[in-house]
């Protein structure tokens, strides 16, 4: 097992490697100018100040070099100096990634218990009324782009209901809305991914030898059925909050949620090259360690598979 995390971590650090120099050669390569945002329009920019500004952020410097830099600061824990505000990176981004946490964890308990609640109902009552009622749902809900959730959800509870407050907050009230809008789609697909995977176990050899047995029908649900259905879905989870961690885009911006995704938004508006790539070595960090603990809970709910 320890070798296993060993080796899981060194490819975390090629993959975080890999991922950074993409986007690193995208952003410099690509049309623009990011001395633009940090000195102004054209006509008020002063070459000594542009050379200037160029020395100290490294602008002066290759590509390669700048990057090799960047390496060996984020190395240290310093993810360098955002063109914009002249503050730390991490100055920036953390109390961004607090605020994109705290949405994320609520949204992924939602889609964990709603998700896989309404997909062991309908695999139990399968082609009942009930099953059929879930499963239209849950197609059409799947379908539906997520700002179209999120504006209706904000007319309907927040404007003409006035539940809940149209802008996000701190206070859960305030949570409830962007926390529903990133759940509803992963709901959907978590309790069909449930259904399915538990009407195939529920086909097994193993399932029906043990009810022939006698066995209690709570202990064959949870102790075979369920727990060897839920791999798939523990996947799934991991990818969903990995991509929520991330930052939701869309979401954020709906109800000015004070997260990552709209740092990243504005940071790429403004050519602030520092938080796009700060923010993107977050999340890539972020969805290897949820690979990581995802393929560690395998071992757990299905004991014969072995890491090693």
């Amino acid at each position: 097992m320890g070798r296993y995390v060993a080796r899981r971590l060194g490819q975390m650090v090629i993959v975080l490697i890999g991922a950074t120099m993409v986007l690193f050669a995208c952003l410099f390569v690509l049309p623009g100018d990011p001395v633009g945002s940090i000195a102004g329009s054209d006509k008020a920019r002063d070459p000594a100040v542009v050379a200037e500004l160029k020395e100290r952020y490294g602008l002066d410097k290759s590509l390669p070099e700048q990057y090799v830099n960047y390496v060996a600061k984020v190395a240290t824990g310093d993810l360098g100096e955002d063109f914009i505000q002249r503050r730390e990176v991490s100055e920036i981004l953390g109390p961004k990634l607090q605020n994109t946490a705290k949405l994320a964890l609520l949204a992924i308990v939602l889609v964990t218990a709603f998700g896989m609640g309404v997909g062991i109902i309908s695999a139990l009552y399968r082609y009942s009324m009930l099953d059929m009622t879930t499963t239209f749902f849950t197609t059409m809900a799947v379908g539906f782009p997520t700002f179209v959730i999120g504006m209706l959800l904000k007319k309907y509870f927040a404007v003409e209901l006035q539940w809940f407050p149209p802008i996000g907050g701190d206070q859960l009230n305030g949570m409830i809305l962007p926390a529903v809008t990133l759940a509803i789609t992963d709901i959907a697909f978590v309790a069909r991914l449930t259904r399915g995977t538990m009407l195939e176990v529920l086909r097994a050899d193993y399932v029906k030898t043990a009810v022939a047995k006698g066995l209690p029908r709570r202990r064959v649900l949870f102790k075979h059925v369920l727990r060897n259905s839920s791999i798939p879905v523990v996947t799934y989870l991991g990818i969903s909050f990995g991509g929520l961690l991330g930052g939701a885009l869309i979401t954020e911006a709906i109800f000015n949620w004070d997260g990552v995704g709209l740092a990243l938004v504005q940071a790429i508006q403004q050519q602030n090259n520092p938080i796009v790539i700060g923010v993107v070595t977050y999340s890539v960090a972020i969805f290897v360690v949820l690979s990581l603990i995802v393929d560690l809970l395998y071992a757990a709910l299905d004991p014969r598979i072995r890491l090693s």
